[in-house]
């Protein structure tokens, strides 16, 4: 099994990025954050390299998506909580997020919301009661 997961995302402004995801309470990685990429902890070994477009472009002959107007990727963290889900996305809209989707309500045992960031990724957050999570996808 792998031991980290890297997911790259192409931002516009890299300082304007971090600031964002800073004011939702992230940390950054300074053994590999310069002024080009810059990696955000998201959890035990769960990590967002935010890569400068330009470069990005050196890891990919296609060309990148521009994710305010296309989705490559939907980036989904669990929470503790409900209250937590909702206290990320608040953070995300004060801080200069939107959010165009209603919350995603599933009886008692599932919550969730999703936010933009300011380059347009979608990140979703969602709660799993532990009798949804033991249920699995199929509820059985």
């Amino acid at each position: 099994m792998h031991k980290h997961i890297f997911v790259d995302l192409g931002v516009r402004d890299l300082k304007r990025s971090m600031d964002f995801f800073g004011q939702l309470g992230f940390t950054f990685d300074p053994k590999f954050t310069n002024d080009q990429a810059a990696c955000m902890v998201l959890g035990e070994n769960m990590y967002a390299m935010l890569l400068t477009t330009g470069f990005m472009r050196n890891f990919t002959d296609k060309a990148l998506v521009d994710a305010r107007e296309s989705t490559e990727v939907l980036t989904c963290l669990s929470c503790v909580s409900r209250e937590e889900v909702d206290a990320l996305v608040d953070k995300a809209l004060a801080a200069g997020g939107s959010s165009k989707r209603p919350p995603m309500e599933c009886g008692t045992d599932m919550y969730g919301r999703s936010f933009e960031d300011p380059d347009g990724h979608i990140w979703e957050l969602m709660y799993m009661s532990p009798a949804a999570v033991e249920k699995g996808a199929h509820g059985s």
